[in-house]
């Protein structure tokens, strides 16, 4: 097997959406899903752009799909040739993990069709495909190509006022409709032989002609370049466009796939494992790291990565808890500066947290649980809809899920702890930890008759169960946050003992840096050694009851288990790990027969209804040493998109597309599971815990600026300079 390729033969129609994820390009500005050259919206056909949202009237804010410029669709004898109107007899389509392109071999009667396509990482703004078109027959052949307005969206349309250019290049520039941003859209062609060219634009897009008399044994290559500006990132996104197109022409399709192959090897030196033993595992591992390297955002240096990647509107394009959870232990052990830059979004949407928090009544920051630009809050209050009367059902993701500040500022102290480096909190780290612990002494309750500091009314990991009391996550959460708020001093003492006390000084903190002192030892939970965790107050009087028999009351297969009158509300059946992630993220705090014991009560009863829970019970199972435990949740983990695998629907709502938080999970079992890969104040050290399917375990680690390179085996390990 060729752990580098995934290929699919045969055509589905069913599959069009789910290969749309399988399939994806990508490099961090855009993602274009996996789809064929020739289709439309009717198949989800998309290019998503990073970091630009709009709204359309009173829907939902989401990102902006921007016109696809590598349309391609085949006519021959007057009759179009395409998948899905035209039975093929062969069908095949591949994703390159190691050279980044999507290609496809399609054979019709009469002609076969063959293309490759690439989201250039040399260059963020080139998408470009390659053409192979071989008759069977001769006749009358044409190919019509351009830019195409009609696009997919969820809940749009957000681009107006397209104004088309039909010269040389073609161009379509339209506008956002809430905030009027430009998006410029070009494509430029090079048939390689001699043909006849037409160019119109209809009220679909503006598009180009190539006719030819195709004789019969002869293959005709057409290379097709389209640039994607926005005015968010340049100041003429149209002239920019026109130019990147010409560039790229002129110096042909081999030269620009070579740039672009040469940064997917460094990406690959970076961070590629080298699984032996289970080929399968291996080819899920290698199409997980793809992903996340695909959408990871090494353009900007303020960027984060959407929940459902770049693989479509899915969740609103917002950043949640997965990007600091999730995505970034992947890269602050493998390429700590696109660490920096998950992070640098974070300060730079610390304004709009101090706002969301100031909305509630409370101080210091509290982060948009989907965070759009600039911190935007992209929850709405209605996130679900149900499925029997069609309503908007009331959640409370957007206004009790407290823990997503605490999340920030433990992947904040996380990173100073792993690399180092102090540069990230002086440039606003130290006081995104400042802002988050604020809001926690601004939200916690003092009981007056035991003295004790308690977090009400809030929604822990487990989104089945919402506004809880004493949530353990939370609490944890919160109490790391305001620990690490009072160790500032301590880490900043020897290299700028002036920092935080200036700091402390501008933020007026000095109050509340004694009110934490104090409250602190009232807040910080403590846990019972060798004992179970109750994952808030009150959960163990829930329903004690199996998972299939929650499973047997559901009467729609996209009802929704949460909420008032979700089948797991009032039971012990969880939407995923809380208390295992919690587990997983403060090691320290607990014994491994204490993880064990949580784990063999809590597994039975969490449904995994989320793409982000699988890897925290195989990163536990690994700490107690049971790897058989942790080897089916990490194939289930490393595998989700190859095999089509998570809920598409929450309610009546579409929330299918790529996982990236899988992705990063994936990643964290071969390497912090298996290998027990640890990082503690610069040292580095491995408790491998290696199923018997993995015979060894080969990767890159970039430690305090000096990649390494960590080899395990069943007989020991050994660190190595790479």
């Amino acid at each position: 097997m060729d752990v580098w390729r995934y290929t699919q033969s045969g055509f589905n129609e069913q599959d069009a959406v789910t290969n749309g994820n399988r399939f994806l390009v990508g490099n961090g500005f855009m993602g274009y899903r996996g789809t064929m050259d020739e289709w439309g919206r009717e198949q989800l056909a998309a290019v998503c752009l990073a970091g630009v949202y709009d709204q359309n009237g009173g829907k939902w804010r989401e990102p902006v799909n921007a016109p696809n410029g590598l349309f391609a669709e085949l006519t021959l004898h007057g009759k179009p040739v395409a998948l899905g109107r035209t039975e093929p007899s062969e069908h095949s389509q591949t994703v390159d993990f190691r050279r980044g392109t999507h290609s496809r071999d399609t054979r019709f009667p009469g002609v076969r069709i063959q293309s490759e396509r690439f989201a250039s990482m040399a260059r963020p703004h080139l998408l470009m495909s390659r053409l192979a078109i071989t008759f069977y027959e001769g006749g009358d052949a044409e190919l019509k190509t351009g830019v195409v307005t009609d696009i997919w969206d969820i809940n749009g349309p957000h681009l107006f006022g397209h104004t088309f250019n039909d010269g040389r290049v073609l161009m379509c520039e339209s506008r956002t409709g809430e905030l009027g941003i430009p998006v410029a859209v070009a494509q430029a062609a090079d048939c390689g032989f001699g043909c006849g060219e037409k160019r119109k634009i209809t009220d679909t897009g503006v598009y180009r002609f190539i006719r030819f008399r195709a004789e019969a044994g002869k293959t005709y290559y057409v290379t097709l370049a389209s640039a994607v500006f926005t005015g968010m990132d340049d100041p003429d996104p149209g002239e920019s466009a026109l130019s990147l197109c010409e560039k790229a022409l002129a110096e042909g399709y081999e030269s620009c796939l070579k740039a672009h192959e040469a940064v997917w090897d460094g990406i690959w030196q970076d961070c590629a494992v080298e699984l032996r033993g289970d080929d399968s595992a291996a080819l899920a591992l290698n199409a997980s790291l793809y992903h996340l390297n695909s959408i990871a955002p090494r353009h900007a240096e303020s960027l984060s990565i959407p929940a459902r990647g770049l693989s479509g509107q899915t969740y609103k394009g917002a950043v949640f808890w997965d990007s600091e959870i999730f995505l970034f232990p992947v890269f602050v052990h493998t390429q700590p500066e696109l660490a920096k830059t998950l992070l640098r979004y974070r300060i730079d949407t610390l304004p709009g947290a101090l706002r969301k928090a100031d909305e509630y009544g409370f101080r210091g920051a509290f982060y948009a649980w989907e965070s759009q630009e600039g911190g935007v809050e992209g929850c709405t209050d209605y996130n679900v809809t149900d499925v029997f009367t069609h309503r908007p059902v009331r959640t409370y993701f957007r206004d009790k899920q407290i823990h997503i500040s605490g999340d920030i500022a433990y992947a904040f102290w996380r990173y100073y702890e792993i690399t180092g480096d102090l540069s990230l909190l002086k440039q606003g780290g130290a006081e995104v930890i400042l802002q988050c612990a604020r809001f926690y002494l601004s939200r916690t309750h003092l009981r007056a008759d035991t003295g004790k500091a308690e977090l009400l009314d809030v929604i822990g990991p487990d989104e089945y169960h919402e506004r809880v009391n004493n949530s353990a996550f939370t609490n944890q959460m919160a109490a790391h946050c305001m620990e690490n708020a009072l160790a500032l001093g301590d880490v900043f003492a020897e290299h700028d003992p002036d920092f935080v006390g200036s700091l402390i000084k501008k933020l007026d903190f000095e109050q509340d840096m004694e009110l934490i002192r104090a409250l602190l030892p009232k807040l910080r939970p403590t846990f019972p050694e060798g004992g179970l965790v109750e994952q808030f107050d009150g959960y163990f009087k829930l329903e004690d009851c199996t998972l299939e028999e929650v499973r047997g009351r559901v009467l729609d297969e996209r009802e929704y288990w949460g909420t008032n009158h979700g089948v797991a509300a009032h039971t012990q059946i969880i939407k995923q790990a809380d208390v295992i992630a919690l587990a997983a993220l403060f090691p320290a705090l607990f014994s491994d027969e204490t993880v064990e014991r949580n784990w063999r009560y809590y597994e039975p009863r969490t449904e995994h209804g989320s793409s982000l829970s699988a890897c925290m019970y195989a990163l536990t199972a690994c700490r107690f040493g049971r790897p058989d435990l942790a080897w089916e949740h990490f194939i289930k983990t490393a595998s989700i998109d190859l095999a089509g695998g998570g809920k598409h629907w929450a309610g009546e709502i579409y929330i299918g597309g790529t996982h990236p938080a899988a992705n990063g999970g994936a990643w964290m079992i071969a390497a912090l599971g298996f290998a027990g890969l640890e990082i503690r104040g610069g040292e580095l050290t491995l408790r491998p815990c290696l199923p018997k399917q993995i015979q060894s375990l080969r990767f890159p680690v970039t430690l305090r600026g000096k990649r390494i390179r960590v080899t395990v085996t069943h007989d020991g390990f050994s660190v190595e300079d790479a």
